[in-house]
């Protein structure tokens, strides 16, 4: 559906006593979506699969043209898929296949990623694809759900109500209006009003350097369609592959003598140029060119009472290893599901309590390591200067090579490493697999098989069985209507630490939510189906 240019009301709309009929006074929805950069937008889009009409509102007036985040990673493309976007993003975007640590002009590591990742997921590889593009990839599937975003809208206040939410908004034409909400999810950015609204502080810092970004064309021997980091005494460089002949993605430094003051607005020509001319990199046309210092923060709380904050608005870190945005991303999909299941009345409300602790804790561990890693690439003390220059060069080619290495660098890399095991929803083990770890992968048997995230695209609650069902399993699952999803018993099975005698039960989100084992699993399945007064769609 086609997006009208007036600003869309979702839910019911009510207007006050000798009003006129086009001043808007008051909103209501369910849930409303402060932002709609790839984060609220990616939310909007979940709830609507859950049958939750959200409002999503932003201060712009149109989607952005310009971006700094680039990668899409495995566990972001594993959620995608689960609503039929991965292969569209895969399509549109550019496969990233290796990436490659240059030194003092020379190659010292090429990392292919395909190999570690090829039993670890259905998507052994990220995918470039900026954040612009992204973003008008996200709205188009949005509005085909027939949900589109209120531009040129300002959230000014937001108050907690015994009812729920109560947010004041400047629309477009200036004329006030309240809208409330039972929730309201701040997707808002760094500057973040419902951040401002819950009264958390916003800890961390902010790095010493300027850092630019340039989308360029460009030519040389670095030009492969991969990933390139160069780390030496002349200077940081990233080179990110874009979709399209001669172009590329630059993250570098600019000058310590480039003009920092009186107004001046930073050029091309104010870049350290030292490390694009080491490696023989002929740029031969700036399309964009950006400057941004980089932040390192955590929100002290990502929820009080029925308010939650995502992606920026939540943390903010450096762009090592293209986290920002995936993190994000991952933070809409554990809170969608948990809304839609409270508000369609099948969980316990305490359901919303476990998104705090289940995403604080991976965005504190995540910037304490970009952190680490982005002072040792761009600090300019000797110490660091001679990690980067000499012990990483020697240490990661090393580290490369060996299968171990391979596996701990696309599971950190790929998020397929996150788990919530000290969730208050996460319960019991069999072997190597908890309550709160990602659903293993088990890839098909055959191309173009089935394999085990298949059933996932219901998002819903579902019980996996790789083996032989335990007696009772059916009437116990019937009752609370989650399907059951029988596998056989394999060697791709046991590799995966999937146990014949375990019963599987599945988030949405495709991690386990609990794991019952042996003559009690039945039982210990209905306690807990029970105990979170939990049922399916």
């Amino acid at each position: 559906m086609a997006c009208p240019g007036a600003p869309r009301v979702g839910g019911l709309v009510r207007f006050s006593q000798g009003a006129a009929l086009t001043r808007m006074t008051n909103r209501a929805t369910d849930v409303l979506i402060v932002g709609a950069g790839p984060t609220g937008l990616f939310l909007a889009l979940l709830l609507a699969k859950v049958g939750v009409r959200p409002r999503i509102v932003d201060t712009t007036d149109a989607p952005g043209t310009t971006s700094r985040a680039l990668a899409v990673q495995a566990r972001t493309l594993e959620f995608y898929r689960q609503v039929g976007l991965a292969d569209e993003v895969i399509r549109r975007g550019l496969r990233l296949g290796a990436v490659n640590l240059w030194r003092a002009g020379s190659r010292v590591a090429h990392i292919e990623l395909a190999g570690p990742g090829a039993r670890v997921s259905p998507f052994p590889f990220g995918v470039i694809f900026p954040q612009d593009e992204h973003e008008r990839l996200l709205i188009e599937y949005l509005e085909r759900e027939g949900v589109c975003v209120e531009r040129r809208t300002k959230v000014e206040s937001i108050e907690a109500t015994p009812a729920g939410i109560v947010a004041r908004e400047r629309g477009p034409d200036g004329s006030t209006a309240t809208c409330e909400a039972r929730y309201l999810a701040g997707c808002d950015g760094a500057r973040s009003t419902a951040r401002s609204a819950i009264g958390a502080g916003f800890p961390g810092g902010t790095y010493d350097h300027m850092f630019y970004v340039a989308d360029v064309v460009a030519s040389g021997g670095p030009m492969t369609k991969e990933l390139h980091v160069f780390l030496d005494q002349a200077g940081f460089l990233g080179l990110f592959p874009l979709a399209g002949a001669g172009r590329a993605r630059l993250i570098g430094t600019v000058r310590d003598d480039a003009p920092n003051g009186g107004g001046k607005e930073l050029t091309w020509d104010d870049v350290d140029r030292q490390p694009v001319d080491r490696i023989g990199l002929k740029v031969e046309r700036v399309n964009w060119f950006s400057t941004y210092r980089v932040h390192h923060r955590v929100a002290e709380r990502f929820r009080r009472g029925n308010i939650f904050l995502l992606g920026d608005a939540a943390h903010v870190h450096s762009p090592v290893g293209g986290q920002g945005m995936n993190t994000g991303l991952g933070d809409a999909m554990n809170l969608a599901w948990k809304l839609g299941a409270v508000l369609g009345g099948r969980a316990n409300e305490d359901l919303l309590g476990t998104y705090e602790p289940e995403r604080i804790a991976f965005a504190r561990r995540l910037v304490a390591t970009t952190d680490r890693v982005f002072q040792a690439a761009s600090s300019e003390s000797r110490f660091a200067k001679i990690v980067r220059t000499n012990v990483v060069p020697r240490l990661l080619p090393r580290l490369a090579s060996t299968h171990l290495g391979q596996r701990l660098a696309f599971a950190a890399v790929s998020q397929t490493s996150i788990q919530y095991r000290t969730s208050a929803w996460s319960e019991g083990h069999a072997g190597r697999i908890h309550g709160g770890d990602r659903l293993p992968w088990v890839a098909p048997a055959r191309a173009g098989d089935a394999d085990n995230f298949t059933p996932l695209t219901s998002f819903d609650w579902q019980a996996h069985v790789y083996g032989a069902p335990p007696p009772g399993l059916g009437a116990a699952c019937e009752e609370r209507k989650v399907p059951i999803h029988v596998f056989p018993k394999s060697a791709a099975t046991e590799a995966a630490s999937l146990r014949e005698d375990a019963v599987y039960l599945v988030r949405p989100d495709g991690y386990v939510g609990g794991v019952f084992v042996g003559s009690t699993a039945v039982a210990a399945l209905e306690r807990y189906l029970a105990g979170h007064d939990l049922r399916g769609r």
